[in-house]
């Protein structure tokens, strides 16, 4: 099984910064690539950010440029710092990580960022 714990989230003014953390723990082997996803009330859950197991990153439109995400894979750690919010970035936000044979993909529980104007 793979663990994973957001960490980070808060209430921001637009404008604002907040960094969120996800720590993984998996027994089922090395974790592949993580992701963070987010979902605004009354929508879909959406793509924000990736790294890939080698170490290159992927980013949604929306948050290029403003936001950024990183990995630590000796402590299986995986961050996304938020600069410049808007409100619009208002969303649980969700570690994702695959790992295993065949790659399943995992999730944490959320955390809530609120980015108030």
């Amino acid at each position: 099984q793979v663990q994973l714990v957001e960490s980070g989230g808060g209430l921001v003014q637009v404008g604002g910064s907040l960094r969120l953390s996800c720590a993984a723990t998996s027994t089922i082997g090395e974790i592949i690539n993580m992701g963070w996803y987010r979902q605004a009330p009354g929508k879909q859950r959406e793509f924000v950010a990736m790294v890939l197991s080698g170490g290159s990153t992927r980013y949604h439109g929306a948050v290029r440029g403003r936001f950024t995400v990183s990995r630590d894979n000796a402590k299986n750690m995986m961050s996304l710092q938020m600069n410049s919010l808007r409100s619009k970035d208002t969303a649980i936000y969700y570690c994702n990580a695959f790992s295993g044979n065949p790659p399943m993909g995992y999730w944490g529980p959320g955390t809530q960022v609120t980015v108030s104007s």
